[in-house]
């Protein structure tokens, strides 16, 4: 898996290769529905490691899933090459953020658009068993990798 971080000032977000696993086919040749939240969760870890650094991630001190959104938009089938997934964080709360997502052929955002999706993420003390706030330094990590809410088609049609 390979990743590319945006620089500050850079209107692209993150991506990173994910490759897709034989197991992650239906009856019918193409990606489970399930397998895209773990594609998506894939991508999270490696993101995160990029953006939080190894040392200090987010992931070992703590971070819970609270909502996901997925919009399906084409069948993706199984290949050797891997989806190129998009993400970007979308709302930076006290202690939750939103994560954006995009699965693509390729960085390219004219090429094949496969699904775009949203993750809710609470960071949590597993001392303490309990969420706790975002730290500065999370925040500021957050903030360079702020853009634009997912573009889910209800959103574009007047919904919610």
């Amino acid at each position: 898996m390979t990743s590319s971080p945006a620089t500050p000032g850079e209107t692209s977000p993150y991506h990173v290769d994910v490759p897709l696993r034989w197991s992650d086919m239906d009856a019918y040749g193409h990606v489970n529905n399930v397998q895209f939240v773990r594609l998506l969760e894939d991508a999270r870890v490696i993101g995160f490691e990029d953006w939080f650094g190894r040392d200090r991630t987010m992931l070992n001190e703590g971070v819970l899933v609270a909502r996901h959104e997925i919009e399906y938009l084409a069948p993706l089938d199984f290949r050797r090459a891997p989806v190129v997934v998009a993400m970007w964080a979308t709302k930076i709360s006290g202690a939750s953020f939103d994560l954006a997502y995009e699965v693509r052929d390729t960085a390219d955002p004219s090429s094949r658009l496969y699904a775009r999706a949203e993750t809710t993420l609470v960071a949590y003390d597993f001392t303490t068993a309990s969420p706790r706030r975002l730290r500065p330094d999370e925040r500021a990590v957050l903030d360079k990798q702020y853009a634009e809410p997912v573009a889910f088609r209800w959103r574009t049609k007047g919904g919610r």
